[in-house]
């Protein structure tokens, strides 16, 4: 079984490319991706008066945005309990008041646009069906309670098979991303905004007038610079070190109305399901599953997808008996304090800002980012949580051991030297082969490149050599 390697938004969402970049330019802020994070930043960074360009390697949402599930929810699986043992009450606290914030910043720029992002208010919860996790499921109700949402423990979730217990959230929101993007690049585009698709910058040199390098040989200078690439393309050490990766797999498929379950859900149960439904035409919904997350490059991809296909058809009625289904994947990048890392690259930059580590979240931390990002770039004031999510912040002792063992992996991916192997472009570090979606995959860093060499992913800039 293969993925398609498109997921249902790109598919349902076609549009023209916006011209790739001939020759120079200047801005004073070069925003590098056009997902969720690089196209808030740079409508929030326009509103304020600054002269942008966004630099999209690809297409408009065809990365990691465009390949999500497409929740925006506050309720981040058991984060809340997590947050509260390791950073305390109130770095619980300011985390959910930014996803918060997030949520009805999207409402506002649909309103005020026009947006058909077919937008709608879900319930959201953290279910398991293991009776042994149910105190889990109750001290994240009662931590998220605690930090803001209007979360509590339920039994009753919609879903068409019992589940132990589960955090409930009411006014949470799920959306199609491409859309929502679409909408904001046309805005942007018709308030001066200069936006260029399938155009891959190469190198960064950063000072007080930042150079990048462009694959066709052009150079665009700036002031400053966002990377808002998922896994930067530039990343010192210090941040480096601090991340790590997994893939995940979806599936999708038209059910009737009658058989969508009615929220969002997410289970760390059977090696993680995530579901939600869409809305379609003739009575019929989008069923959408996520799971089987693994790190890119490891074996055994093709009997992940098809595992979680089979899940689907047994627990969701109607998955099975569904004349067409959608398979793609994607990818997430996870910090070792589970806090996502947005602002200043490295302690010692003053014009390179980064936004990553967001765990799979996201979407609505995505748009929290560029609040952060544009506070910092535009000299306004900067939201309560801005520390929290500081890159430059000190690792707690607790996470080093993890770290630890992290690095110890990625040396090993270094030191490997089957002779078949192939290397990445970007750091050295030896590919493996994801057999479902034929495509050569970074361990170390994310990198992934079509079975003929060609970049599909960054941080990588050169395809593979023969």
């Amino acid at each position: 079984m293969r993925a398609t390697g498109s997921s249902y938004w790109m598919d349902s969402a076609p549009r023209d490319a916006r011209p790739a970049l001939e020759g120079d330019l200047a801005a004073d802020v070069v925003v590098v991706g056009a997902g969720i994070v690089g196209l808030c930043t740079a409508r929030e960074l326009n509103r304020a008066g600054r002269d942008v360009v966004v630099l999209e390697a690809g297409r408009i949402a065809a990365g990691v945005t465009g390949h999500t599930t497409g929740k925006l929810t506050s309720l981040h699986g058991l984060r809340y309990e997590r947050l509260r043992r390791r950073q305390g009450e109130e770095a619980a606290t300011l985390y959910a008041d930014a996803q918060e914030d997030a949520l009805r910043q999207v409402t506002r720029i649909c309103e005020e646009l026009g947006i058909d992002a077919d937008l709608e208010a879900r319930p959201a919860y953290t279910y398991t069906v293991d009776e042994t996790r149910v105190d889990e499921i109750r001290a994240e109700a009662a931590a998220a309670s605690a930090a803001g949402l209007r979360a509590a423990t339920v039994t009753d979730t919609g879903l068409p098979y019992p589940v132990a217990a589960a955090v409930g959230v009411e006014g949470q929101l799920q959306f199609h991303p491409r859309r929502f993007l679409l909408g904001i690049a046309d805005d942007l585009v018709a308030h001066g905004v200069r936006l260029h698709e399938n155009t891959r910058v190469t190198d960064l040199r950063e000072g007080t007038d930042c150079r990048l390098t462009l694959e066709s040989g052009g150079t665009v200078h700036a002031r400053d610079v966002v990377l808002a690439t998922q896994f930067p393309l530039r990343c010192h050490t210090t941040l480096l070190m601090r991340l790590s990766l997994s893939r995940e797999f979806v599936v999708a498929a038209p059910v009737e109305e009658r058989h969508a379950p009615y929220g969002m859900y997410v289970t760390s149960d059977h090696g993680t399901r995530s579901v939600r439904t869409a809305p379609l035409d003739r009575g019929r919904r989008l069923l959408i599953v996520a799971g089987e997350a693994f790190e890119p490059g490891t074996e055994g991809a093709d009997d992940r997808l098809e595992r979680l296909e089979r899940w689907a058809g047994a627990q969701l009625p109607g998955f099975a008996d569904a004349p067409t289904v959608h398979r793609w994947a994607a990818e997430d990048v996870h910090t070792a304090d589970d806090l996502p890392c947005i602002g200043h690259e490295h302690p010692d930059t003053e014009h390179v800002y980064v936004a990553t580590g967001f765990g799979g979240w996201g979407l609505s931390t995505g748009i929290a980012a560029a609040r952060l990002l544009t506070a910092h770039l535009a000299a306004l004031p900067r939201p309560a949580w801005t520390e929290l999510v500081d890159p430059r912040r000190r690792l707690p002792f607790r996470e080093v051991p993890g770290v630890v063992r992290r690095q110890a992996a990625v040396a090993g991916h270094y030191l490997s030297g089957r002779p078949t192997g192939r290397r990445c472009t970007h750091m050295g570090c030896e590919l493996g082969f994801n057999e479902a979606e034929q495509t050569w995959e970074c361990p170390c860093h994310g990198s992934r490149f079509a079975s003929d060499g060609k970049v599909l992913q960054g941080p990588a800039t050169r395809p593979l050599e023969d």
